[in-house]
């Protein structure tokens, strides 16, 4: 005949079985202690001399504050995790296009390459040199009339001495004025996104010829 045994089953073992379901969480355990000493403190209180209703609002407060903070410290870790995976969507849905970031290198396809320039202002004028891997100057190429903010701009490849640059990346060089006066020019490259990271630092795109950047560094998307 088989016994059953009807004994107590050590509560360890049971919080081990059931994933510790049965324990509260640090922070309700908080506000349980401080209720049962709250209401203790009410219940002892010389009734010559009772707490007043301000002492009772100012403990009552920072049970609020500390439930309030759990709540928003929660919501918080909510609305970073929402925003994480939106910025992975984000930018998984970039690999294949081409976008402009800074970046001084301009990549020479079959007489097309793309590039861009960053100004702060209107520019009257502007010159740009396109330089090879020895540092020797390909295309000097001059430019007017340039918008304040973004500027995309085109390289046929041509030279000189007027022949055809071969494929490859060069790096490029501008200065632009208004007026006489020198103005701060951003130089943007032209690259397609082939990857994406995400860490502790966010999103980051791997673009070819321009390297790892944030997606806040995208300046145009194509």
């Amino acid at each position: 005949m088989t016994t059953i045994s009807t004994g107590a089953v050590d509560s360890n073992l049971l919080s081990t079985m059931n994933g510790g379901t049965a324990a509260k969480n640090a922070t309700q355990e908080a506000q349980d202690r401080f209720m049962t000493l709250l209401v203790t403190q009410m219940k002892n209180q010389d009734p010559l001399n009772p707490m007043d209703n301000a002492q009772v609002t100012s403990q009552l407060a920072q049970l609020s504050t500390v439930t309030g903070i759990d709540k928003l410290n929660a919501t918080v870790t909510t609305m970073n995790a929402n925003f994480q995976a939106s910025q992975n969507l984000q930018a998984a849905s970039m690999i294949g296009h081409g976008v402009l970031a800074p970046g001084s290198a301009i990549s020479l396809t079959d007489g097309k390459a793309i590039y861009g320039l960053d100004l702060p202002q209107a520019a009257d004028k502007a010159e740009v040199t396109i330089r090879d891997s020895a540092g020797l100057a390909v295309k000097k190429i001059s430019l007017d009339s340039l918008a304040q903010g973004l500027n995309t701009l085109t390289w046929d490849g041509t030279t000189e001495g007027g022949g055809k640059a071969v494929n490859g990346v060069y790096k490029f060089e501008v200065s632009a004025s208004s007026a006489g006066k020198k103005l701060d020019v951003a130089p943007l490259s032209f690259g397609v996104v082939s990857s994406i990271t995400s860490g502790v630092q966010g999103v980051k795109l791997g673009v070819i010829n321009v390297g790892d950047i944030g997606m806040a560094d995208v300046r145009q998307i194509y």
